[in-house]
C-alpha cells in the first residue's frame, strides 16, 4: 500500500512504500492502544466485547482483564500506573501494578461524566481528558439518559482532586482525541462531529486559553474514517486518525501526508523496543507500521521498572535503546550523613531566556525537564536531612583572563561575555539562591573538581555519596559524575534535575556515559531514599 504525499517532509517521517503489517485481527472494534516501555507489551481495548486486550511479538494476542468496562483511551502516568477512560462506568481510573485500582475522576458539579473519552498525562503529573458521550450509546457502552448538558475537556491535579472544566461548555460537540506538543505550551484537542483539529495555549497551572482552529474538513465522502485518536510526534507533527488512515499535519497546520490502513482507524500509539512502531487499533484488526519519526516524550516512557530505565529515541539517526540502570530506584537508600547534594552551572547566563547562551536550546530543555522546580524541591529535602548543599558555578572576571581558548565551550563564554562575576549572567537562577549553611565553589572548566576546593569541602565533612544535579547533563554533570566515580565517591544522577542544550544531547549522556558512573534516577526516588 502506498502512502500519500503532500509535502515533501512527509517522507522525513514516514517511507512512502513502508509495509502496513497486521498484528491481530477478528475483533469488533479496537481502540486505545498504548505500549509498555518496560516490558514491550501492547495493550488494546476489544470496546463492544468488554474485554481488554494485549499483544506481545512471542506470543500474540491473550486476553488481559474481562469485563473491561467497556474500557477506551488509556495510558500510562510516570510510575506506570495504568491510566483508563472507562465507558460502563463513565469513570477515569487508575490500575495500579499491585492490582489496586483508584477512581480519579467521576462526576463534575455533582452530575455524572458522559463517558471519559482519550487521555493524556502532563509531566507535573496532571491527568488530561475528553468526556464525549460515546459510552452511552449502544454496543459501545451501556445505553443510560445523560446528566451533564455538554461535552467538555477536563484536567485531574497533581495529586488528585475535583476535575476541573478547562474550555467553555459547548464549544466542543464531541472531544475526542488530545495530545501535547513536545514542550508541553500547546494542547490538540479534536472533534469527531466537527471534523476538526483546535489547539489552546497552556498556562503554567495547566489552563488553557486562546483557543483556534488547527485544522477542519478532516473528513471524506468516499473513505471511511473521522478525527478520534490522536498523537504528536517529536518534532510537533500532528497525526490523527482520518478518512482512509492517518493525517499527518505540520505544527504549522499544513497537510503534509496521509499514512493509508486497509480498515477504518480508531486510534493509535507508538510502540516497539525503539519507539518507532505506529500501532492503529482499526476496527477488526490492530496493524503496525515502522516510522522514521518517534513520539514526544512523555511521562512515562522514562519510568523506571526492575532496574531498568527507558528513554524514547533523540535523534532521527539513532535511538535510544533500554537501558539498565545500576541500583533500582526502588532500592535505593541514601544516609544524609554521607551525603553532598551539586547544583552545578544553574545559572542566568546558562538556562534563562535571556542568558548568553539562550540561542543554544538550553532554556527550553530547563523547562521541559522542570530542573529548576525540581532542584530546588530536592534542596529543600536534602537541607531538612542533612545533606551538605554545595553550588558550582562557572565564573569568570570581565575579559575571562586565565579562560583558555582551547575547545569551543570556552570559546563560547569569552565571545558572549558570558558568566561575568558580578554581573546578572553569572548569577544562579531565581529559585536556587544560597542559603545559610549552603557552600558555594567557583571553577573556570566543565568538571566541579577541576582546579576548585570541591573535594577539600567534601572532605571535611565526611561526605563521599553525591547527588549531581544541574546543567549541563552531557558536559558538567557528566564530567562531574565520571571525575567522581574514578576518585571514589558514590554518584547519583536525578535525570529530572539535569538539562541541556536539546532532549538528543541529555538522552544520550543520560543513557550511555552516565549509566556507567552513577546511579541514574529521578529526584522522587531520590527524596524516598534520604528518608
Amino acid at each position: 500500500m502506498t502512502h500519500a504525499t503532500m509535502r515533501p517532509e512527509f517522507e522525513d517521517l514516514i517511507d512512502p512504500y513502508a509495509s502496513v503489517g497486521q498484528v491481530g485481527t477478528g475483533f469488533t472494534f479496537t481502540e486505545g492502544p498504548i505500549w509498555h516501555p518496560i516490558d514491550h507489551y501492547l495493550l488494546f481495548s476489544d470496546m463492544p466485547a468488554d474485554v481488554r486486550r494485549l499483544w506481545e511479538d512471542r506470543r500474540g494476542v491473550t486476553e488481559a482483564k474481562r469485563p473491561s468496562n467497556k474500557c477506551n483511551g488509556m495510558t500510562y502516568d510516570a510510575d506506570l500506573n495504568l491510566i483508563v477512560c472507562e465507558h460502563a462506568t463513565s469513570s477515569l481510573v487508575r490500575e495500579r501494578p499491585d492490582g489496586g485500582r483508584d477512581i480519579l475522576a467521576s462526576h463534575f458539579e455533582r452530575q455524572e461524566l458522559n463517558s471519559p473519552n482519550d487521555v493524556c498525562v502532563r509531566s507535573d503529573g496532571s491527568i488530561y481528558f475528553s468526556d464525549p458521550w460515546f459510552g452511552r450509546m449502544p454496543v459501545f457502552g451501556v445505553e443510560r439518559p445523560r446528566q451533564l448538558g455538554f461535552q467538555g475537556v477536563y484536567r485531574v491535579p497533581p495529586g488528585g482532586g475535583a476535575p476541573q472544566l478547562l474550555v467553555d461548555r459547548f464549544l466542543f460537540d464531541q472531544p475526542n482525541g488530545l495530545c501535547f506538543s513536545p514542550d508541553e505550551r500547546l494542547l490538540y484537542v479534536n472533534d469527531t462531529v466537527q471534523a476538526s483539529v483546535r489547539v489552546f495555549d497552556v498556562a503554567a497551572d495547566g489552563s488553557l486559553s486562546n483557543g483556534r482552529i488547527f485544522a477542519t474538513g478532516i473528513r471524506s465522502s468516499l473513505e471511511p474514517g473521522v478525527p478520534d485518536g490522536m498523537k504528536c510526534d517529536q518534532r510537533g507533527n500532528i497525526w490523527v486518525t482520518a478518512p482512509g488512515g492517518v493525517w499527518v499535519y505540520a505544527p504549522s497546520g499544513n497537510l503534509l501526508g496521509k499514512v493509508r490502513i486497509p480498515e477504518l482507524v480508531a486510534n493509535l500509539a507508538w510502540g516497539g523496543p525503539d519507539f518507532r512502531t505506529l500501532f492503529l487499533t482499526a476496527t477488526h484488526s490492530v496493524y503496525r507500521v515502522t516510522t522514521k519519526v518517534g513520539p514526544h516524550r512523555e511521562p512515562y516512557m522514562t519510568a523506571t521498572g526492575g532496574g531498568r530505565v527507558f528513554s524514547p529515541p533523540a535523534t532521527d539517526q539513532r535511538p535510544a535503546p533500554t537501558t539498565v540502570a545500576p541500583t533500582p530506584a526502588k532500592d535505593l537508600t541514601l544516609d544524609p550523613r554521607r551525603c553532598a547534594l551539586i547544583i552545578q552551572d544553574l545559572q542566568n547566563d546558562v538556562i534563562s531566556e535571556r542568558g548568553a547562551f539562550a540561542a543554544s536550546g538550553s532554556p527550553a530543555h530547563a523547562r521541559s525537564q522542570n530542573v529548576v522546580e525540581n532542584v530546588r524541591r530536592l534542596a529543600l529535602a536534602a537541607r531538612a536531612r542533612g545533606v551538605v548543599v554545595i553550588h558550582v558555578w562557572f565564573v569568570v572576571e570581565p575579559g575571562a583572563p586565565g579562560l583558555t581558548l582551547n575547545a569551543p565551550l570556552f570559546e563560547g563564554v569569552v565571545d558572549n561575555k558570558a558568566m561575568v562575576r558580578g554581573g546578572w549572567g553569572a548569577a544562579p537562577v531565581e529559585g536556587l539562591e544560597p542559603q545559610p549553611g549552603d557552600f558555594i565553589v567557583e571553577k573556570m572548566r566543565m568538571s566541579a573538581w577541576e582546579g576548585t576546593r570541591l573535594e577539600t569541602i567534601l572532605k571535611s565533612a565526611g561526605r563521599d555519596m553525591i547527588i549531581n544535579t544541574g546543567a549541563w547533563t552531557n558536559m558538567s554533570v557528566e564530567h562531574t559524575a565520571r571525575t567522581g566515580a574514578d576518585k571514589g565517591y558514590f554518584m547519583i544522577v536525578p535525570e529530572d534535575c539535569c538539562s541541556t542544550m536539546n532532549p538528543e544531547w541529555h538522552h544520550a549522556s543520560i543513557n550511555f556515559a552516565l549509566q556507567n558512573v552513577s546511579i541514574v534516577t529521578k529526584s522522587e526516588a531520590v527524596i524516598r531514599a534520604l528518608g
